[in-house]
Formats: structure tokens, C-alpha cells, sequence
């Protein structure tokens, strides 16, 4: 397929009159509540690049908010799901099995971190694979108390969104929410108070791992710490290697398993196949869905085997989990991943989006910070460089006009001041260049 630009103006080519036409319909017969970034209706895609109904061509910077790690429509995946679509579409795995299943199981058992003895089982969401690890952990342990992140995003179901940290729009008037769940400070080195090292912040949080233990809720009460590597919808926040290290220590000695969840940083974003490959850590349990199958629904919880053999038979599982479907895209996915070492390539684009903005940075008064692990990458739009305050409405202004220009951008971060790129691992030097040449039109615009 081959996507060819439509001569237009890009200052308002978007939305176009077809797009206006449908979302008066959308408005219509559509809750309010489902948000969408780009006022625009998808027509086709390829790898990095969209067309909208209008004929519009678009550079995707957004990647279906970090599913598209392999690139929208990628050919071998899309011929393995014709070819399973052609035998049978979901036999649902607890009433017939069927063989992607155990492939992918074994595939991802190998893959992820640590050479112990895992299991692993699918569902069909990050945040019920996320909500399943976390029965897992209580099964196991006989505990109850979770302990999660400030500034944290795990999913919207009721256990997920009770260990989220944000507040609107994803707990507001839905509560009240599960109990022993508690949350953590979380190092945002950037954040940081004045004189403080990176060192000095992570052993204050350390410190107050202890405190909590003491004044809120005993350690042998605790049955799980969940962390994202980076954390996601809170900012692309990246913690160090000694940081997440500490964290894992305090949870062996006090027998708290270690979940991570990988749902947005896993399956070669952070430059690793997954993120807490950079940490030298190894998870009791991992959460992962997203990109594992090129936008599929389907996700999974893999653990140690002795761990993932807590419940009894029946006690987990979803009559979705784990389709036909997902487990084939699933497999295509990860062998794109390591023939065309997408892990590697994550890197490279995230150098360019780093060297690229160091050529000006510092010329914009309102880009704080500019961070990256891998392609997971951020950029901090703050009121003053020296005051660093949060300037939300300046990014939506900022992401409004590259939205109108072709490019797909979303915010992130508690305050809402981040600019993320989560661009398809596939795209071209040529695309990444011309999306952030619009960014920086954009910005500079704003001085």
C-alpha cells in the first residue's frame, strides 16, 4: 500500500468534511466519555503513516498510545490473521484449546526476564492482566495490601484504577475504590527540590518504604509492589537503575512480590525488549498487552510457575483471554521484533528525537526537560524554565495545531504539561524528521 499526501493546505486541512460529517454522528450516538486525540476518521494505514477519510495523510506520532510498536498493519501479521480467520476465529480456550496459545506461552516464557521456571496465561486488556496479577499475588501470598506509585497509571477497572494515581480524569466520582491499596512517592528527578541529588531522592523514598511499614501497614501484611519501569500516562517519569534495584531488595526481605507492569513500556520500546531489562531486574509477575500484538486485544500475566500455580483451576481466566487471533499476531509480532531488532531501533529513534531537540532547545523558553529511555520519549512544557510550572494550556494549544497539521501527538503527565512520542518502531528516518519538524514549526511559533 502506498500512502500518497493530498495536496492541501495542513494549516486547516484537519478536520476534514467528511471527518466534521461523522463526528456530528459521533457526538450523537456516542457517550462523551471515550476521548479521542485527532478529529479525524481513520481510512487505511501503514507502518507510521495514516490516511483519514478526507484523504489526508498523517504521521503518527501516538502509535494508538503505544500499541503500535511494530507499525500499523504490518504484512506478515496481517497474513497470519487471514490465515487463522480461514480455520476458526474463538473457540474460547477454556472450553477448546487450540495451539497459538501454548506457542505464545512458551515464546514469552522464554523472552522475558530471568532464566526460572515461568508460566504465563492471556487475557484480553492491560488492565485485566494487571487486575489478574494482582489476585495472583494475593493467592499466593495469603496477603492483601498492594502498594502502587504516585503519578501511577495501571487501567480503568476497579482494581486498576484504584492503584492509579491520577485523579481526572480517571477516578473522579467513581469511587470508593478497592481497599489496601496504598501508593508510594515515585522519583521525578526533574521535580526534585532544589539541592537535591538523584541519590538524595531515591533514598528519602526508600526511606519512607520503612516509615510506611511502620505507621500504615506491616511489611508481612504487604502482598505485592507494582511498578511501571517508566512510568506512562504519568509523564515517561524514568527512575534509575539504583532506584528500582532498592525497591526489588525491600520486597525480598520481606517476602512482597515484585510486579512490573510492562503494558506500555514492553515489547521494544525502552530500547529492550522489555523496560526492566535497563534495571537488571528481575519481576516476580509481569503484566503486558499494548504492543504484543499489533493492536490487537490481548495481554498477559507472566510469572515464576510456582507463583502463576496459586489459583486453582477456574479461579482465573475470561472467555476472551488469550483469542485466536491475538496469540498468531502476538507470535508475527515478536519475530518482527528480533529479524528486523526493533529493540535497537528504538534507540536510534530515540537519539534523533533528543539530538534533534538540542538544536533549539534552548532557544524555547517553555521546554523544561527533554527525556528519554529508548523511543519512549517526553518533552516537559513548563511556564518558565527556572519556576518549572506545569503550562497545560499551552501543550493542548501546541498538540492542537500539529493535529491540524498532520501529526498525531498526545499529552501525558499529572499536570498534563507532557508532550509524548510514541511513534511505530517502523517509521522512517524521512517521517521522523518531518514529524518533528512540524513539532518545532509549532513551537517556535509560540515564542
Amino acid at each position: 500500500m502506498t500512502i500518497k499526501q493530498k495536496s492541501i493546505d495542513l494549516k486547516t486541512a484537519i478536520p476534514g468534511p467528511k471527518s466534521v460529517e461523522l463526528l456530528k454522528r459521533r457526538e450523537e450516538h456516542v457517550p462523551r466519555g471515550p476521548f479521542n486525540t485527532v478529529p479525524a476518521f481513520i481510512e487505511k494505514a501503514e507502518g507510521a503513516l495514516v490516511t483519514d477519510i478526507d484523504g489526508n495523510t498523517l504521521i503518527d506520532f501516538a502509535g494508538a498510545i503505544g500499541s503500535l510498536n511494530a507499525g500499523h498493519c504490518p504484512p506478515n501479521v496481517v497474513a497470519a490473521l487471514k490465515e487463522q480467520i480461514d480455520k476458526y476465529l474463538h473457540p474460547s480456550f477454556h472450553v477448546l484449546m487450540y495451539e497459538p496459545y501454548i506457542k505464545l506461552a512458551e515464546k514469552l516464557n522464554e523472552i522475558t526476564p530471568g532464566t526460572h521456571k515461568k508460566k504465563t496465561f492471556f487475557l484480553s486488556s492491560g488492565a485485566e492482566a494487571v487486575e489478574n496479577a494482582i489476585k495472583i499475588a494475593r493467592k499466593y501470598t495469603g496477603r492483601k495490601a498492594i502498594i502502587s506509585f504516585e503519578r501511577g497509571f495501571h487501567g480503568r477497572t476497579y482494581m486498576a484504577m484504584s492503584l492509579t494515581s491520577k485523579v481526572k480524569p480517571y477516578k473522579y466520582g467513581f469511587g470508593p475504590f478497592a481497599p489496601d491499596t496504598y501508593k508510594m512517592p515515585y522519583p521525578y528527578y526533574y521535580r526534585a527540590p532544589e539541592g537535591m541529588t538523584r541519590e538524595d531522592v531515591d533514598e528519602q523514598i526508600i526511606r519512607e518504604f520503612q516509615t510506611f511499614f511502620l505507621s500504615e501497614v506491616p511489611a508481612e501484611e504487604v502482598a505485592a509492589v507494582i511498578m511501571e519501569p517508566v512510568q506512562g500516562e504519568g509523564g515517561f517519569v524514568i527512575p534509575s537503575k539504583t532506584f528500582v534495584q532498592k525497591v526489588k531488595r525491600i520486597c525480598e526481605e520481606n517476602g512482597i512480590l515484585f510486579i512490573a507492569d510492562e503494558v506500555q513500556t514492553g515489547f521494544g520500546r525502552t530500547g529492550k525488549m522489555f523496560a526492566m531489562e535497563h534495571f537488571d531486574v528481575v519481576p516476580d509477575l509481569m503484566s503486558m498487552s499494548k504492543s504484543i500484538a499489533a493492536g490487537l486485544p490481548i495481554s498477559a500475566v507472566t510469572g515464576r510457575a510456582e507463583i502463576m500455580d496459586a489459583p486453582n483451576v477456574g479461579e482465573i481466566g475470561g472467555t476472551y483471554g488469550g483469542s485466536p487471533l491475538g496469540c498468531v499476531a502476538a507470535l508475527e509480532v515478536i519475530k518482527i521484533m528480533e529479524e528486523q531488532k526493533l529493540p535497537e531501533r528504538a534507540n536510534h529513534i530515540g537519539e534523533t528525537v533528543v539530538n534533534f531537540f538540542k538544536e533549539f532547545q534552548e532557544k524555547v523558553p517553555f521546554i523544561g526537560e527533554v527525556r528519554t529511555l529508548g523511543a519512549m520519549t517526553s518533552i516537559e512544557i513548563v511556564k518558565t524554565k527556572s519556576g518549572k510550572e506545569p503550562d497545560k494550556e499551552l501543550t493542548g494549544k501546541i498538540l492542537a495545531e500539529c493535529h491540524k497539521r498532520g501529526l498525531v501527538l498526545m499529552s501525558a503527565g499529572l499536570y498534563g504539561n507532557i508532550i509524548r512520542i510514541l511513534s511505530p518502531l517502523v517509521i522512517t528516518d524521512e517521517q521522523l524528521h518531518e514529524g518533528l519538524s512540524v513539532l518545532k514549526e509549532v513551537m517556535l511559533e509560540q515564542i
